[in-house]
């Protein structure tokens, strides 16, 4: 079953200059990742004293009250925007906390500290909401300047798409799986070797589910609220996003009135190494500003901070 297009995601604003300036490629560079060279020294030391991302988690949770958000979705509605909802406000908020808190688009690989080339956005989607339906993960790639018109274009156009085609990732490892346990082992970890060198087929690594920016699942749509899940040691992914569903809570009004606000927790996983705690708290503090108002996520960008050196 086909599904309609809605004209409204085809005119995606396009950019006349990239969001980041061109750099010469440097001995240790990737061909996903620029290597930070002037970090604090006990920055560079940590992913030499925790080397996998088991080791290297930390969790956060907050709360939101979504009464704006439920407003501000409102109103996109009435403006053709049918399917926007609080997915696609969480994805735009990062997306605009990405451009001026770049640290959080960093990975770690090889035990280096990369920045990453790419502003990418995943997530695990099933084909059609049944037991049997198999999931599939979308990777959806997003300008630091992109307001919440731009990233809804793109994430519904791969959303469609991947509904109605085979991923390719999916094809690969259909065919992996086939081959004997042994060799399977082996071929992965000839593929962690190569990219703990950089040197993992691009092809692979641009549809891979463990290569990206940011994860973000969605428990609200399946009732249940958010969960703490675990980063992946393979790939290089530093932040996974969780989000529960809503409820009510009462909130006291200033004339002294109260009223019934529909709130939702987020869970959040990340790699410590990429960036410090107090980073980490501002870029939080500014993405729950974001959501509280969600406006201010129809501007595009000017311009973008870069990250160091």
């Amino acid at each position: 079953m086909s599904t309609v297009i809605d004209k409204k995601y085809e005119d995606i604003i396009e950019y006349e200059a990239p969001a980041y300036k061109k750099r010469k490629k440097r001995l240790g560079d990737r061909y996903d990742g620029r290597r930070l060279r002037t970090l604090p020294p006990m920055n560079a030391l940590m992913p030499y004293l925790m080397k996998v991302r088991a080791d290297s988690q930390n969790q956060f949770e907050d709360t939101i009250d979504i009464t704006n958000i439920e407003n501000y979705l409102a109103e996109k509605k009435k403006e053709g925007y049918t399917d926007m909802s609080l997915l696609h406000v969480l994805i735009a908020a990062y997306v605009r906390v990405v451009a001026e808190r770049p640290a959080l688009n960093r990975f770690i690989a090889g035990q280096k500290v990369y920045a990453r080339k790419k502003l990418e956005c995943l997530m695990t989607i099933k084909k059609d909401m049944t037991l049997e339906s198999p999931d599939t993960c979308i990777k959806v790639e997003f300008d630091p300047r992109d307001n919440i018109y731009n990233v809804y274009k793109k994430f519904q156009k791969t959303v469609i798409e991947a509904k109605n085609e085979d991923g390719d990732f999916e094809s690969v490892v259909g065919k992996l799986v086939k081959l004997p346990g042994l060799s399977l082992r082996a071929i992965v970890g000839i593929l962690r070797t190569m990219d703990y060198f950089g040197i993992m087929p691009k092809a692979l690594a641009n549809v891979s589910p463990f290569h990206g920016s940011m994860i973000i699942t969605s428990m609200g749509s399946l009732g249940i609220p958010a969960i703490y899940h675990h980063l992946y040691d393979f790939g290089h992914l530093p932040i996974f996003l969780s989000y529960g569903r809503m409820y009510y809570e009462e909130v006291d009004m200033p004339d002294g009135s109260r009223e019934k606000h529909h709130f939702v927790t987020f869970k959040v996983v990340t790699d410590e190494r990429i960036c410090d705690g107090f980073y980490y708290a501002s870029a939080f503090k500014l993405m729950k500003r974001y959501l509280q108002h969600p406006e201010v996520l129809d501007n595009i960008l000017e311009s973008v901070v870069e990250d160091i050196d």
